[in-house]
């Protein structure tokens, strides 16, 4: 029995709000049971320095959580003066991700910033941080292609994340925090809408996971990434 009495292929509750932000170009609110995270993008003009004069675009991304996201405080890493290294992991991984389904020269010179912001973590922050950050993402490149800024949509399919893991001896969808503290294999899998792959985490922590466990994973995780891409789909309309 899962701690959250849901079955072993059920994912959390999904919510996305869109349009939370008033100045950002696309914004949203994703939950995912009780994961909140506010996602926002911001067109910029001109593309980082390396991509000067290529003709191609960058999208990357930024994350952090609030210090009461968690069940203590955690500082402020602005007041460490530097990032951590999970925080630096994770906003390299939402970057990769998202860059995954776009075409670049479509895009044109210029940059995409996509912030995740945690208000709240119950487990699977990076995965809903993904999930809500192509969410802003899409709405900033309808918001473009409107205005007439770029004339062809960059955005080839959907990005979605999810996790899945081993717990209690099972496989399960979409770990809260209560299985992932004691899962003993997690894994992240970044899928596209159409199911292709971007990229698999996956890491066994105390016990060792098989092959046919590893296919049983994926399979939920194509499950959950549909759900996921699903309600992508209605919040963008």
């Amino acid at each position: 029995m899962r701690p959250s009495g849901r079955k072993l292929d059920e994912m959390r509750g999904i919510s996305i709000e869109t349009g939370v932000i008033k100045h950002a170009e696309g914004s949203c609110l994703i939950k995912v049971g009780d994961t909140h995270v506010l996602c926002t993008a911001s067109v910029e003009d001109k593309p980082p320095p390396f991509l000067k004069n290529t003709g191609l675009g960058w999208v990357t991304a930024e994350y952090g959580m609030l210090p009461r996201a968690t069940h203590s405080r955690n500082r402020r890493e602005a007041a460490a003066g530097k990032q951590s290294g999970r925080t630096q992991e994770i906003q390299r991984l939402i970057g990769r991700s998202l860059r995954a389904a776009v075409d670049r020269s479509a895009l044109g010179e210029r940059q995409i910033v996509i912030d995740c912001d945690v208000v709240q973590a119950d487990g699977g922050t990076r995965c809903a941080s993904i999930t809500g950050g192509w969410v802003a993402l899409r709405l900033a490149v309808n918001q473009m292609l409107k205005a007439g800024t770029i004339v062809s949509d960059p955005i080839i399919d959907n990005v979605a994340a999810v996790s899945c893991g081993l717990y209690a001896g099972q496989t399960v969808l979409d770990l809260d925090y209560a299985e992932d503290s004691q899962a003993g294999t997690d894994g992240n899998f970044v899928l596209t809408g159409r199911g292709r792959m971007i990229e698999l985490q996956m890491s066994a922590e105390g016990a060792t996971f098989s092959r046919a466990e590893m296919g049983e994973m994926l399979d939920l995780a194509e499950a959950g990434v549909a759900a996921l891409v699903s309600a992508q789909n209605a919040a963008v309309g």
